[in-house]
């Protein structure tokens, strides 16, 4: 009796679900239809003669645009611009956006050394017009194609900065912008500085070449290193988890799960530091999204780095690009990404080690300054022969400033003028560098 019973229970299963999936696409042709209804009305009858390419390349956008911020049409042009962008180099101003839920474009961050930079776009700003017409009702695609146009023209961007009392006009020339990824610096002469500002398909060669050439030219007097993903957008995945593979000898670096679960994947590092073990710090912000997140969150969740900053953007979700003929491309949001611990950072973002906000440095006056050497009577130190303290010069009064010193200190601020260190205007690079120099001479101490 049970095999008959679960025959006929199997018989009853094969029998209904063909008639699920005709309903099913029975109410699929009705929706499609309806899509035609609207289509031909809209031909038929707008106050404006619309071409049907435009109408149904708005309508694939609308659908796709609908599913998250990330998923998007991409016609053979922007495809085209996307492609060129992976490889590091495209047209434009140099700024990667976002829309949020009112409909205004939200800057992630300028990259570096573009126009938009040099024009003082900061991320978190919003673009609320272009040459003076308001962006809301564009899409973010049609936002990001009004942004572009021919080299040497300018556009009008309209800002609105949080803070600030009211909305701004910055213009700003277009140009083409090749994007160097990597780039690295000596701070102090002991600590490694490397910047990667995106990840194209050249930035892991690009890395290591940059951390052979620190190596063969300072050699062991590097002591740490630095890597700064501060308003660092993200790019592709293969070279977030390559980069992370640089610094880590072992263990899983990301996972990313899709709709099915044969999609699961799990990426591992392979044997082999890049620096062999020196110690490192990871600096975030709110600009670091997607691909920095990724690298962030392995080091941090490995122990390999300490991350130090604020808090990232939060985006955990990996979208395919695919080709679709002669017809451009979408790109669809497919999976989502998980640290190596399994959390998943989706809207949450990597939180730093150590929170360290962002601030302005400035060097403040000093008043009369005396020691143990300016008290009349004082003992001397034997080493320095008597030469110090107790002297005729001493006296409760003395200040224990000189010229000497006040000149000292004018040849440091015309070194941080010059940008020689960055770190004097850094306010969060230089407790990196200080917490760095730090594990160092704590390290050295536990040696010996």
């Amino acid at each position: 009796m049970g095999i008959r019973f679960l025959a006929g229970v199997t018989g009853l299963v094969l029998f209904v679900l063909p008639l699920t999936l005709n309903a099913a696409s029975n109410e699929t042709y009705r929706q499609l239809n309806l899509f035609g209804d609207v289509f031909e009305r809209v031909r038929a009858d707008y106050v404006e003669e619309v071409s049907d390419s435009e109408l149904i390349e708005a309508a694939i956008n609308g659908m796709l645009s609908s599913l998250d911020p990330h998923s998007r049409y991409l016609n053979a042009k922007s495809f085209q611009d996307m492609q060129t962008q992976t490889r590091g180099e495209f047209g434009g101003l140099g700024i990667e956006v976002t829309m949020d839920e009112n409909g205004f474009v939200k800057v992630i961050t300028p990259i570096d050394d573009t126009p938009a930079q040099r024009a003082g776009l900061q991320p978190g700003d919003y673009v609320t017009h272009l040459d003076g017409d308001s962006i809301l009702g564009l899409t973010l695609a049609e936002a990001v194609d009004r942004m572009r146009g021919p080299i040497d023209s300018g556009i009008i961007l309209t800002i609105q900065r949080p803070g600030a009392e009211a909305p701004f006009d910055v213009e700003i020339i277009r140009a083409v912008i090749t994007i160097r990824s990597v780039r690295t610096r000596v701070e102090g002469d002991d600590v490694a500085y490397v910047r990667i500002s995106s990840f194209s398909e050249k930035t892991t060669r690009d890395l290591e070449k940059a951390i052979d050439k620190l190596r063969e030219e300072h050699g062991e007097a590097i002591k740490g290193l630095v890597l700064d993903l501060r308003n660092n957008p993200g790019g592709l995945l293969d070279q977030a988890v390559s980069v992370s593979d640089s610094f880590l000898i072992q263990g899983e670096i990301v996972s990313t799960r899709g709709r099915r679960p044969d999609s699961i994947q799990r990426f591992n590092a392979k044997s082999g530091d890049l620096i062999d073990g020196m110690p490192m710090i990871v600096l975030i912000n709110g600009g670091s999204a997607s691909a920095s997140e990724i690298v962030a969150g392995a080091l941090q969740d490995h122990r390999r780095a300490i991350v130090l900053g604020t808090r990232s953007f939060g985006k955990a979700s990996v979208q395919t690009v695919i080709p679709l003929g002669g017809h451009g491309a979408m790109r669809l949001t497919t999976a989502r990404y998980y640290t190596p611990s399994g959390a998943s950072i989706q809207a949450r973002g990597i939180f730093p080690d150590i929170i360290v906000e962002q601030a302005r440095i400035e060097r403040l006056g000093r008043g009369p300054r005396r020691s143990e050497a300016d008290l009349r009577g004082s003992l001397s130190n034997e080493e320095n022969n008597g030469g110090e303290g107790g002297g005729e010069g001493g006296g409760d009064d003395a200040t224990g400033a000189s010229e000497d010193d006040d000149k000292g200190d004018d040849e440091e601020a015309g070194k941080a003028d010059a940008g020689e260190s960055r770190a004097d205007s850094d306010y969060q690079l230089a407790r990196a560098l200080d917490l760095l120099r730090g594990l160092q001479l704590l390290s050295s101490t536990m040696v010996n």
